[in-house]
């Protein structure tokens, strides 16, 4: 038995699927349900006695408490968080509660469940924290990649508290020897991501024939990780990482913003053309660029490769397209997610753009 946190979001989602779809052994899933988390992305495994959905928040030490006792998790694995930068920026209190005073209390929580288990549960036991290459702040055009040793400089609201969470994780290893392993990951697209995020908001936005906004120049430059390339790292590390350690996780695919958007028109254009033969391409609005937004990321994933023999098996030529043809074939999920609260968020950020 393993113990997933935020099991309902993007990243935790497809973790959870790939996971049981592999045979894993039987996971508690606590995710708090937030705006972000959504039942319907787990509707495959609906019914499974392989997974126990517990609706809850890892800020709740007694819940966590109980679970811990109840269920005997081997692992826990941390992907619960707020994530997006852009709500940082407008209110940063539900990231410092989440991803600072929840990681916290999680660990805790581990912390005392770990220390009063027998020797070789505890020697088997991992606490797996799921991170973000953005704690690692802006790299120059040129400059190497991040590795797991780069200088921590994180420049928005969100990617400072996943670095504090990412301290604490560290100094619950180095103070009280908690088997921890940390990953900090590149920009996942994927199934079920949620579109306020560049990818799907522009598949979504392009198949609704409305603007398609980038922010500034869109030069920007992100590293891209297919999401279930992501979830056999995280596999990997839990299986074989040393406690202690980080592993950063790439796609080794880096472009720039606008060049993401000029790949998905692309894509649309063949795979669902305009009723006018238009290109999506049209659609594109350039917008005010975000406050401090950093320039480029991207991630140096030798050492997980090296240590743990972990690649990804998916180029960005064949994720993107997995991506936009998921999205063509699941309009009800992406109904689904567009709430009223959803649409108002789109509007107030992006403006008439949206």
């Amino acid at each position: 038995m393993i113990l997933v946190t935020g099991g309902a979001g993007f990243i935790g989602s497809n973790f959870v699927l790939d996971w049981l779809a592999g045979g894993g052994e039987p996971l508690v899933n606590l995710d708090k349900l937030t705006y972000a988390g959504n039942l319907a992305n787990l509707a495959a495994v609906q019914g499974d006695a392989r997974h126990v959905f517990v609706p809850g928040d890892i800020g709740d030490t007694t819940l966590l408490q109980r679970l811990l006792a109840e269920h005997r998790p081997r692992a826990i694995v941390n992907f619960a968080a707020e994530s997006h930068v852009d709500r940082s920026i407008h209110g940063a209190e539900d990231f410092i509660a989440t991803n600072v005073v929840g990681t916290f209390r999680l660990l805790e929580a581990a912390r005392g469940y770990w220390a009063g288990l027998p020797a070789d549960e505890q020697a088997a036991f991992r606490f797996l924290h799921v991170s973000t290459d953005e704690v690692y702040g802006s790299l120059a055009p040129g400059a190497p990649a991040f590795a797991e040793d780069h200088v921590v400089e994180p420049n928005s609201p969100y990617s400072a508290s996943k670095a504090a969470s990412d301290h604490l994780v560290r100094a619950w290893h180095h103070t009280h020897r908690l088997p921890v392993l940390t990953t900090n990951c590149s920009n996942n697209y994927g199934p079920y991501h949620f579109p306020e995020k560049l990818i799907p908001l522009m598949i979504v936005n392009a198949l609704a024939g409305k603007p398609l906004p980038v922010y500034g120049d869109g030069q920007q430059v992100r590293d891209w990780l297919y999401v279930t390339d992501h979830c056999s790292a995280i596999r990997r590390v839990l299986e074989a990482g040393r406690p202690g350690e980080t592993y950063n996780v790439g796609g080794w695919n880096e472009k720039t913003n606008l060049a993401i958007v000029h790949t998905i028109c692309d894509l649309l254009d063949e795979l669902s053309p305009r009723a006018d033969g238009q290109s999506y391409r049209a659609q594109i609005t350039h917008v005010a660029d975000r406050p401090g937004h950093d320039r480029r990321y991207a991630i140096d994933a030798r050492k997980i490769e090296r240590e743990l023999g972990w690649r990804p098996l998916e180029t960005f030529d064949t994720g993107i397209r997995k991506t936009v043809r998921w999205y063509l074939d699941h309009p009800d999920w992406v109904l689904g997610v567009q709430s009223g609260a959803y649409r108002d968020w789109v509007a107030a950020q992006y403006g008439q753009a949206a």
